[in-house]
């Protein structure tokens, strides 16, 4: 249930979303999911934080099983244009929409988007420190402030996936900023 109350609200946004569409993806009673959840502020919460919470433990997995640490940098930066027909990257990122929407007027989405930009970015600390021990990034290069930038390029893509930039401009541009942020060690 939480999954689709969760794809409603990535699918339409915050505003867009209504209580009858709640109850009608929910299958609940009105009675029962403010009795569940709280009013819609709260089930959004729930639900951003359920978002948020399974994509760094799956980023957190993926860094666990990745070959080389460099590999889950990558994979992290070229995940929006993962679907040849661009319509993962038209979907976008429910926290990365929700910080657009909602940021600057609901300090509760606002802090939810630091916790978990931070751990994302902690993770990525992690795979770039990784990546330079193996040898697959030069050893002066910044772990933190390079995982920060990888964010950064990676956000970029999902907003400019969601103005249905073409999926092989969006494959270029995560490329050539792949190709920028993680140069390789002198041979």
């Amino acid at each position: 249930m939480i999954l689709a109350i969760r794809d409603e609200f990535w699918d339409k946004g915050y505003a867009a979303t209504s209580m009858d569409d709640l109850l009608r993806v929910s299958g609940l009673g009105k009675g029962s999911l403010y009795g569940a959840f709280g009013d819609k502020r709260s089930l959004f919460l729930r639900a951003l934080r359920h978002y948020d919470d399974a994509k760094l433990l799956m980023l957190r997995e993926r860094l666990e099983s990745a070959a080389r640490g460099i590999d889950l940098v990558r994979e992290f930066v070229l995940g929006p244009t993962g679907d040849p027909t661009g319509a993962v990257a038209r979907r976008g990122c429910l926290l990365a929409n929700s910080n657009a929407e909602l940021a600057t007027s609901a300090p509760d989405v606002a802090a939810e988007a630091r916790r978990s930009y931070d751990a994302i970015t902690a993770t990525l600390t992690e795979a770039l420190e990784r990546a330079r021990r193996e040898g697959d990034l030069a050893p002066d290069t910044d772990p933190a402030e390079t995982a920060r930038a990888v964010l950064v390029a990676q956000l970029g893509l999902i907003a400019l996936g969601r103005t249905g930039t073409d999926i092989d401009v969006l494959t270029a541009a995560a490329r050539t900023a792949l190709a920028r942020l993680l140069p390789a060690p002198a041979q």
